[in-house]
C-alpha cells in the first residue's frame, strides 16, 4: 500500500507544475481553478478564479470548465491537492493543465495580485443550494442574479408570477410600475395581492409579499402613470424589462424607450385561454414594431377586463417570462429572442414562431430615423396607458 508522500509523487510525475510569477505575468491566458474548501477561497483568492473545491471536482468541473482544450492553471493553499486536481482533470481529457507551485501561500508571498472574493453567507448559501448545484449557475451565477436589477410592468396577472419567481431565485432588484389598487376583482389572477389588501396600492401590497419571501430583496415602487415624460428616467439602470402591460400605447412606448436604451424586454400577453412569449432584445433580434407594425383597431383588442381571462393562465405565462429574463441576467440556453412562444391552456398546446427583424421598420430598421419618445393614447383608445392584466 501507497503512503500519501508516495501518492502525490507519483502524480507529480506525472503533471507539470509552474511557478506562480509565469502564472501571474500571462493571467489571461489561464483558466484559473481554485481547488480549495470554501472558508479558505472567501479568505481570499486569484483574480477570477473559478472555485471547485477538490472533493466536488470530478463531478462538478466539466459543466463549469467545458473547454478541455483550454490552458488550466490550478492552485490549492500548498500544491498539495492542486497536484492531485491536475491529475485528476488529465484524466478526465484536459488537455494543458498546470499545478501552480506553492499554491495560494507561495502566491501571496511573492506579492501577487489577488483578493477577497465576494462570497455567499451561510443563509443565502443555503437559501439557493439548490442553484448553486447547477453547474451553470453556481455561486457566480447567483453573485450576478443578485447583482441583477430587473423592471416590472405592472404588478398584475403577468407581473405577479413573475416577480414571484425573480423574487425567489435571488434576484437583488424588483422595480415594480403600477399605479392601481388592489381590487377583489384582482385576486382570482394577481397573486401578489389578498382580499386582506384590497384598496392598497398595488407597488405596497407587492413590496410586502416580495420582502417577505426574500428580505435581501430592494424593491423600487413606482405609483405612477408610465408617460413619455418619465419612461427614460424610470427604465435606466435596469438590466431587464418584463413588460406586463395589456395595451399597445405602453407597448409602443416601452419598446422605443427600450430601444433608445438599449434594455431587452420580456414580453407576455395573454387573452382568454391562450398566452404568448417573447424576447425583444435591441437591435440583436425584431423589436415589438417589427412584430406589430400597426395596432389593431380597439374593438378587435379587448383587455382582460373587457373579455375575460383563466386565472391559472397568466402564472403560466408570467414563469415564463422570469424564466426568460434569468436566462437573460445568467447568459443561459436560447432565449426566446426572434421567436414568439404561444401557449393554448385548452388543448395544453405550445408553438414557436420565428420573427425576424424588419429592415423597414421605423423604429430598429436600417434606415430607421431618430428615436423619438412619444404618447401613443390615440393608438387605441380607450385602453388607459397604465399596466393592467
Amino acid at each position: 500500500m501507497s503512503s500519501p508522500r508516495e501518492l502525490l509523487n507519483a502524480a507529480k510525475a506525472e503533471i507539470r507544475e509552474i511557478d506562480p510569477h509565469d502564472v501571474a505575468t500571462n493571467l489571461s491566458h489561464y483558466e484559473i481553478l481554485d481547488v480549495r474548501e470554501p472558508d479558505e477561497y472567501e479568505q481570499g483568492a486569484l483574480p477570477g478564479a473559478t472555485h471547485i473545491p477538490r472533493g466536488h471536482l470530478e463531478f462538478n468541473v466539466e459543466g463549469r470548465l467545458p473547454d478541455k482544450t483550454k490552458p488550466i492553471a490550478v492552485y490549492c493553499a500548498g500544491g498539495v491537492r492542486s497536484a492531485f486536481a491536475t491529475k485528476t482533470l488529465q484524466d478526465l481529457g484536459y488537455t494543458d493543465v498546470v499545478s501552480i507551485i506553492g499554491g495560494f501561500n507561495k502566491w501571496k508571498d511573492e506579492g501577487l495580485p489577488w483578493s477577497t472574493p465576494r462570497a455567499l453567507t451561510p443563509d443565502q448559501r443555503n437559501r439557493y443550494q439548490r442553484h448553486l448545484l447547477l453547474p451553470e449557475v453556481g455561486e457566480k451565477g447567483q453573485l450576478k442574479l443578485m447583482d441583477a436589477k430587473v423592471l416590472l410592468l405592472g404588478a398584475g396577472g403577468l407581473g405577479s408570477p413573475a416577480a414571484l419567481y425573480l423574487a425567489a431565485a435571488g434576484v437583488g432588484t424588483l422595480g415594480i410600475i403600477d399605479m392601481d389598487v388592489v381590487d377583489a376583482s384582482n385576486i382570482q389572477r394577481q397573486i401578489l395581492h389578498n382580499l386582506d389588501r384590497v384598496g392598497l396600492r398595488k407597488v405596497e401590497s407587492a413590496k410586502m409579499t416580495l420582502t417577505a419571501l426574500n428580505p435581501d430583496l430592494v424593491v423600487n415602487m413606482y405609483d405612477t402613470r408610465l408617460g413619455a415624460d418619465n419612461i427614460l428616467d424610470i427604465i435606466d439602470g435596469y438590466d431587464v424589462i418584463v413588460d406586463g402591460t395589456d395595451n399597445f400605447p405602453t407597448r409602443y412606448l416601452v419598446n422605443d424607450a427600450a430601444l433608445l436604451k438599449k434594455i431587452p424586454v420580456v414580453h407576455g400577453s395573454i387573452f382568454r385561454f391562450e398566452g404568448q412569449a417573447t424576447v425583444f432584445a435591441p437591435y440583436e433580434g425584431p423589436c415589438y414594431r417589427c412584430m406589430i407594425p400597426e395596432p389593431p383597431p380597439a374593438e378587435l383588442a379587448p383587455s382582460c377586463a373587457e373579455a375575460g381571462v383563466l386565472g391559472v393562465l397568466p402564472g403560466i405565462i408570467g414563469s415564463i417570462q422570469a424564466l426568460e429574463a434569468i436566462k437573460l441576467i445568467l447568459g443561459l440556453g436560447d432565449p426566446l429572442v426572434g421567436r414568439l412562444l404561444t401557449y393554448d391552456s385548452m388543448d395544453q398546446t405550445f408553438r414557436n414562431f420565428k420573427v425576424r427583424r424588419d429592415p423597414q421598420c421605423p423604429a430598429c430598421g436600417e434606415n430607421a430615423g431618430e428615436i423619438i419618445i412619444a404618447e401613443y393614447d390615440d393608438l387605441c383608445m380607450p385602453h388607459a396607458v397604465a399596466p393592467a392584466h
